[in-house]
């Protein structure tokens, strides 16, 4: 459930992949996955959202019981040695029911389409706004007014899953999901007109390609994977800054570093 006494939550990343944009097969195997797990609950992570399947841009699927047999062993040894809450990073309904019956109480969906799921298994959910899928989303995404669209998507979603009885419903604007740059930046810039909605807003921005794009002197080199971490905590922070509930990264430590510092900046405006 939603921890109603902190001002906002970081959720670390766990990708069990061997292809996934940014750490992909780093934590592949089961003992290097659980390490980086408890060391992220370590560094001040509130939740460790385990996936395994890359949803970058032109990934391609693989079979739920490859995806099972990936995160189903780190999700089960996270929930008993880790002091905090297990996510699972998945679309699939197999995957969800196996991963909360290893310990996930907490379902991060890209597709939006697991409310069901969620309400039968008594676990929250994240809804997530994205165009099409992973293997083709890039291609060509236009919108009218990408925060109306978005923000109409999840409203319905959400309140879909409130009808089905779900106890902690999530909203997430898919920044990078199906998104050109200059969509990316308008959804961050109107953010609050999601976090104004009746549902927690999540944001994932860390090491994205837009964050390359922006942060390079020449656009045709983006900046690297490894290099994105001054857009990723200044994204996340503006986010939080605006309101968002819970940001989703990879780098933990300096996250939480940045975000105690934001939260002790905001304290002492309030108290001027």
């Amino acid at each position: 459930m939603i921890d109603n006494k902190k001002e906002f939550l970081i959720m670390g990343i766990l990708n069990v992949t061997p292809d996934s944009f940014s750490d992909g097969g780093r934590y592949y195997r089961v003992q290097d996955a659980v390490a980086r797990g408890i060391e992220m609950a370590d560094e001040g992570a509130d939740i460790i959202d385990v996936g395994g399947e890359s949803t970058r841009p032109g990934a391609t699927p693989v079979p739920y019981e490859e995806e099972i047999k990936r995160v189903i062993p780190v999700i089960q040894r996270l929930s008993q040695e880790c002091p905090v809450r297990i996510s699972v990073d998945t679309y699939k309904p197999e995957v969800a029911k196996a991963a909360v019956k290893a310990g996930a109480s907490l379902i991060n969906d890209v597709t939006a389409s697991l409310a069901k799921q969620a309400s039968e298994l008594g676990v929250g959910w994240i809804a997530m706004h994205m165009r099409s899928n992973p293997k083709d989303m890039q291609v060509n995404p236009i919108y009218g007014n990408v925060l109306e669209e978005v923000g109409e998507y999840l409203f319905s979603k959400a309140e879909h899953a409130k009808e089905l009885g779900v106890c902690e419903i999530w909203i997430d604007p898919g920044i990078g999901f199906g998104k050109r740059v200059e969509d990316n930046l308008d959804l961050l810039a109107g953010l609050t007109k999601l976090v104004e909605s009746d549902y927690p807003v999540m944001v994932g921005t860390s090491r994205k390609s837009f964050l390359g794009v922006l942060g390079a002197t020449d656009p045709t080199q983006p900046v690297s994977v490894e290099d994105r971490l001054p857009g990723s905590l200044a994204s996340a922070m503006w986010a939080l800054a605006l309101g968002a509930k819970m940001v989703r990264v990879h780098d933990v430590k300096e996250t939480v570093q940045a975000a105690g510092l934001l939260s002790l900046m905001t304290s002492e405006k309030e108290l001027a």
